[in-house]
Order: structure tokens, then sequence, then C-alpha cells
């Protein structure tokens, strides 16, 4: 199938076709976020199962995390030109079919390899969901659509440790891939019928490959130096020159971005201060959400309660999230809702550097975490789009997207490196507390990005 399936009349011409579409890229974006916070409650019963360092589990969400960054952008202007609906199913089946991949997955390396396929379908699912809405609906239901995407992908983020916890606890880790299977098999099927074409298409033009490649190798390489570092049995030489190779592939990265006649990131774009700190935040926020999701399952144990203590830091996230909205005062701007999450950040983690395996002292400040989180990055991220020409919004939106990738993939990488540096100590709070204390520096980078950057009008 190369060409878009058109809707059945009855549905096309139905008054509620539009929010039938939304529902259907609900699929999507619940399943995405599930997955980003199901996966870590894998990774101690793939150490005992493969005989692996925590430092090769980790690549079960680094591979898929850095897959997902390199080529969303990419999957966005192929849909471009292709077709939304059609880029958008066929990634819903790779999505699915490598999920039944993972699922029996023999060894660890062919685990990461089919993570990283189904990250391919991820990127062709995330890169189309949000156009996917905004076409499907008039504009003045626009907003209420993207607040049901936005749920959707709340549920999905909230819902996943606790959902990880069970399953591993009863039936095994291969089943939090399998749950995948079933809901792919239905919104593919729903996708097929509900979705609608594309009406407006804009040619491929040059797509910027050697930038994208650059940026690829640099992130690799730092993750898998930081690995090595971590206790991924990699020889001393390899370990250096992968550092060296990192730091040769991003210079070589802002160099082609700088020549290049369509970039894959317009560096005037990230120039404002506004703009550049911002991401900084953002990266250093996503980290702080992330790393928690792979810390406590290693102190706490891979059980159900596990994740149900999880759930607290999702659940809190989406409940700021979704309402802070309607319950913060009218007259707290972005900067000032910014700062208050920021400090909230700082105040839990270092709430849980006091008492890191009490489970429910760990639960409590993981919620106020999840809430300081909902509270601070919609207004980071509302402060780098206000920064961001409106021509150029898309350019911004993809730049989030990808510091959400990059902090994710940050959050596995500096906890395991904190858990193997404090592995030889005797006593067993030392893991947990130095990874704490690198996630409270990232807290309070944070916090800095917080008090330096201001909103601003968007200019044309």
């Amino acid at each position: 199938m190369l060409e878009e399936p058109a809707r059945p009349r009855f549905i096309r011409e139905h008054p509620k076709a539009g929010w039938l579409a939304v529902t259907t890229v609900c699929f999507g974006a619940f399943m995405g976020q599930l997955d980003a916070s199901i996966v870590t409650l894998t990774f101690p019963a793939l150490q005992d199962e493969f005989r692996a360092p925590l430092a090769a589990v980790q690549w079960v969400s680094l591979a898929y995390l850095l897959t997902l960054v390199a080529l969303v952008a990419a999957a966005g202007r192929i849909a471009d030109a292709a077709g939304r609906k059609l880029i958008y199913l066929y990634g819903f089946a790779v999505f699915t079919l490598a999920s039944a991949a993972c699922a029996l997955a023999p060894t660890l390396g062919w685990l990461v390899g089919f993570r990283a396929t189904q990250a391919v379908g991820a990127a062709m699912l995330q890169a189309n969901s949000v156009a996917l809405v905004v076409t499907s609906v008039p504009r003045d239901k626009m907003r209420a659509a993207l607040g049901v995407q936005a749920a959707a992908q709340a549920i999905g983020l909230a819902l996943g440790p606790a959902l990880g916890g069970l399953l591993v606890g009863t039936v095994g880790w291969r089943w939090v891939f399998w749950v995948n299977v079933p809901v792919g098999v239905v919104a593919v099927v729903a996708g097929r019928y509900l979705l609608p074409r594309t009406r407006q298409r804009t040619s491929l033009g040059r797509f910027d490959w050697v930038g994208l490649l650059a940026l690829a190798t640099g992130t690799t390489a730092l993750l898998l130096g930081l690995s090595a570092l971590s206790g991924l049995p990699l020889p001393d030489g390899v370990t250096t020159a992968l550092v060296v190779l990192s730091a040769a592939a991003f210079y070589a990265f802002i160099v082609r971005e700088r020549g290049a006649a369509n970039p894959l990131v317009d560096l005037s774009v990230v120039r404002p201060r506004e703009v550049s700190v911002g991401l900084l935040g953002a990266t250093c926020a996503y980290l702080v959400l992330f790393g928690p999701l792979v810390l406590f399952p290693q102190t706490l144990g891979p059980h159900g309660l596990s994740g149900l203590v999880l759930t607290a830091l999702p659940a809190g996230f989406a409940l700021t999230a979704a309402f802070a909205e309607r319950l913060m005062p009218q007259g707290w701007d972005t900067h000032t809702r910014g700062l208050l999450g920021a400090s909230g950040c700082v105040l839990a983690t270092v709430a849980l550097l006091l008492a890191p395996t009490d489970t429910t002292w760990v639960a409590a400040w993981l919620l106020v975490l999840g809430l300081s989180l909902g509270l601070f990055i919609p207004a980071n991220n509302s402060a780098i789009m206000g920064a961001i020409p409106s021509h150029a919004s898309a350019v911004g939106g993809g730049l989030v997207n990808m510091a959400r990738g990059l902090g994710t993939a940050f959050g596995v990488a500096v906890v395991t490196l904190g858990l193997h540096v404090a592995a030889p100590t005797a006593r067993w709070a030392t893991g947990p507390r130095l990874a704490l204390t690198l996630l409270l520096i990232f807290a309070a980078i944070a916090a800095s990005t917080a008090v330096l950057t201001r909103p601003q009008v968007r200019s044309s």
C-alpha cells in the first residue's frame, strides 16, 4: 500500500468524524508514553535472565530513545510529502511487529536491536500525531483536541510503572512488550478507516542527512562512553576513543548546521537566550523526570510495590500538566510558574536523598517531584516557543522533542553511572544517594535556567 486509503463515506460525512480521528491518534499517544515509563521496570528481570550488568541492560531504553531522537525529524519531513496517514499506519505496524519481536527476543543483543526497530515505528507515529489531530477538527476545536491527546499521553505515562511492576512480578517481563500487540492491531485497523487522508503535501526537498548522522554519532558515542564508565565491558582505549569521537561529531554537527542550506537545526533559532537556556532546562527536567524510573526498581526491587511507588511520579506530572491552567492563580505568568516548579524539583530531590529506601517517603516525594515537573516543563516549553518566531514554530517544536529525548536518555545513563560508581562501597544506600545527588545537580541547573529565562512575545 503506497497510497493513503480513503475513509468510508458514512464515516467521512459523520458529524463526529474529526473526533473519531482524534481518538485513533490517542492510541499512539497512549502507547508511546506507556512504553516510555514501563520498560525500566524490566531492568532487574533482564539483568537476572541475561546475566548482564545494568550498564548493558540500560541500552534496552537507550537504543529506543536514540533512534527516536535521530529519526523523528526525518519521519515528519517524509510524512509531509508521502502522506501523514500512510506514514502513521506504517509506523504503528512497525511498532506492533517490533513489540512482538521484543517479546520473543532470545538474547539481550536481539532485544536491543528490536527496540531500535520499535523506535523507528514510534518516530513515524510521533512525527505525525499532532498534525493529524489539528487537521482532523475545526480550528475552534483544536485546543480541546490537543487536550484530549495530552490526556491520553498522561494516562499512559501514569499507568506504565504500576502495570509494568504487575506484569514483571506475575507473568514475566516479556508481557511488557506483548501488551502492545493487541492495542497496535486495533489501532492499525481503526486508523485505516477513521483517519483522514492528507490534503496538502509539501515536496520532500533536500534533507540534512549529514547533520543527522553527525548528531546521532555524537549522542550515541557519548552514551556508549558513559555506559563503559558505568560497567559496560569495553577496553579502556575504546572508551577514550568514544569520548573523542563524540566531541568530534558534535563539532562537525555545529559546523555543518552553520553552512547547510537546509540545516537539521537552524542555529539562528537557538541563538536567543530564552531558547538556548530553555532547551538546557528542558533537557535537565526530562532527565530528572526519567532518572527515578530507572533508580527505584533497582533499590526497591522489581515487584509490584515498586511499580506502585513509581506511579506517584508520572501521576503527579500528569495531574499538574492537565489541571494547572485551571487551578493556578491567573496572575501567575509563565516565568513565575517555571520558578515554582523548578524550586519544587530541587526540594523533592533533596528530600529523596534523606531516605532513598523508605517506600512511603519515596512515594510521597516522587509525587511532589512529579507535580513540580508538571508545572515547570509546560512553563519552560511555553517560554521557548514564545521566543521563537511564528514561521519557525515547527523547528521549535522539533527542538523541544529533541531535548525531551536526549534528557530521557541521559536520565538512564546518569543513574546507571551513579549506581555503578558506588557499587564497591559496603553501605546499601550509597548508590541511590549518589545517583540522587547527580539528579539534584541537574535539578539545580534546571532551576537556574528558570531564573534566566523570561517569556517573550512571539514575533511574526
